[in-house]
């Protein structure tokens, strides 16, 4: 079926001059609802490239790909011819550096009054860090992502996906669909300043302000549970309790009294106990859980009610059945890459757009030979 043939953005058209993960993720989720994207890569390409084809795949694949260089005035030009005809632009430059290029939001919307300009940025337009570098890891420990205690044995480690970017992108895709709606209603379009530290600190700031509130509590503070983490299994596995709700602490205890009547002491019965022997209560679950394999565990939980996951491997997520059956991943290139659809399900059908990644500047001649804005279907 044609992509989102249904959604408001159906005809929507963003120019992405962004690169890395934040902004060419926020315009892949646009081009899934529907929006039409165009990438424009400097000369040398989205750094992204540089870490390899299957990474750049999963943030570009579906756009047409033109290389422009922007410190030329025949690559301004060029884009300027573009935006005149775009509803938006994403960026990702430090604040300033389109205003140098003479392509500011200013100088933007002098070509086109509705057109929507994103700015991505570390830290904002405005602020005393908004110059400074930076990445994913430097937006969380100044958020205060790790000034949130989240286990008994807490410990201070890197997060395995770039949170924050994802958090930045999700913010920006959903401000983008509101203005761009809006900018066609009121025919002014507007700068958005999306800051990926705000963003972060937006996830962060509630339990952090929690961690405030109670001191150097430490493990006591309330999100701290002893009975809702990760615990090693006999074999070097690893599982995980989702353990909240009072019910699914009886469900573990129905499901396991009978092999470690441990966990039917009355001293264990209700949350506010447990909070008040953390260490005791995981210290207790860790050897239980260390005495079998996965495997045993997976087994001893299947078609219980409680909240039990395997922590899987790389090799095993992908053949995941529910992942199967959801349908989210999809192949590209044959099947040598993958790239994940819009993870929401629309009764009224999204479709796929194109699994075709573009070489660096391989749409240039059918996207600029007219001087304004192509068909979608060019270049495809």
């Amino acid at each position: 079926m044609p992509v989102a043939a249904w959604s408001c953005l159906r005809d929507a058209r963003i120019l992405d001059v962004s690169q890395l993960l934040p902004g060419p993720h926020a315009a892949l989720a646009l081009s899934q609802l529907g929006a039409d994207v165009i990438k424009v890569e400097q000369p040398g390409g989205d750094t992204v490239r540089s870490m390899g084809p299957n990474a750049f795949a999963q943030l570009n694949h579906g756009k047409r790909c033109i290389s422009l260089d922007l410190k030329t005035e025949a690559g301004r030009n060029a884009l300027l011819a573009l935006a005149r005809d775009a509803d938006a632009v994403i960026e990702g430059f430090r604040p300033g550096v389109m205003d140098r290029l003479g392509l500011g939001y200013g100088a933007l919307s002098a070509q086109n009054p509705r057109i929507v300009m994103c700015s991505i940025s570390g830290f904002g337009q405005t602020g005393p860090y908004a110059a400074d570098p930076g990445h994913d890891l430097n937006y969380l420990a100044l958020a205060g992502y790790w000034a949130v205690p989240a286990q008994v044995d807490d410990v201070v480690a890197r997060p395995r996906v770039r949170v924050s970017d994802y958090a930045a992108a999700a913010y920006a895709s959903l401000s983008l669909a509101v203005a761009i709606m809006s900018a066609r209603q009121s025919s002014q379009g507007q700068h958005l300043d999306v800051s990926i530290h705000d963003a972060i600190l937006a996830w962060t700031a509630g339990a952090a302000w929690s961690a405030k509130c109670a001191g150097h509590a430490g493990t006591g503070t309330p999100g701290v549970m002893p009975d809702n983490d990760i615990f090693e299994t006999a074999d070097g596995r690893h599982l995980v309790l989702g353990i909240m709700e009072n019910k699914f602490w009886l469900a573990l205890r129905e499901c396991l009294g009978r092999s470690y009547p441990e966990l039917q002491s009355p001293q264990y019965q209700t949350r506010a106990q447990r909070q008040q022997r953390k260490q005791e209560v995981n210290a207790m679950l860790k050897g239980i859980f260390a005495s079998q394999p996965l495997a045993a565990w997976q087994a001893t939980f299947a078609g219980t009610d409680v909240p039990f996951s395997a922590v899987l491997n790389a090799d095993e997520v992908f053949d995941d059945p529910h992942v199967q059956a959801r349908h989210v991943i999809r192949p590209l290139d044959g099947g040598n890459t993958m790239a994940t659809r819009f993870p929401v399900k629309f009764s009224g059908g999204l479709g796929d757009i194109p699994a075709r990644v573009a070489a660096l500047g391989q749409d240039n001649d059918a996207v600029l030979a007219g001087g304004g804005w192509p068909c979608r279907d060019a270049g495809a």
